[in-house]
């Protein structure tokens, strides 16, 4: 099962690393071909980013001990698309 898109919920320190390493080190990551890193919220020590990853083929391990080894942490996966394409998410209406 390819693993094709990941959205995380990434935190890392006000000062290392920044936004640019942090994302060239996920996009190095094997089968990631795009990021995607919007911060989300700053408090006096951290900032919160999410992280959206898109590949043909992500290994998430990797890209999980990768970001770890910056020194930031993920927090959740909060979104998977697996499978022969990307399909988007349609939200259901009640």
């Amino acid at each position: 099962m390819p693993v094709r898109r990941l959205v995380l919920d990434v935190d890392k320190t006000v000062n290392e690393p920044d936004l640019i390493r942090l994302a060239s080190v996920i996009e190095a990551a094997s089968g990631v071909k795009a990021v995607n890193l919007a911060v989300t919220e700053i408090d006096i020590e951290t900032v919160g980013t999410n992280v959206t990853v898109e590949g043909d083929d992500i290994d998430v391990e990797a890209l999980t001990r990768a970001i770890e080894k910056t020194g930031a942490v993920v927090h959740s996966i909060d979104e998977v698309v697996s499978g022969a394409y990307i399909l988007e998410n349609k939200p259901r209406s009640r």
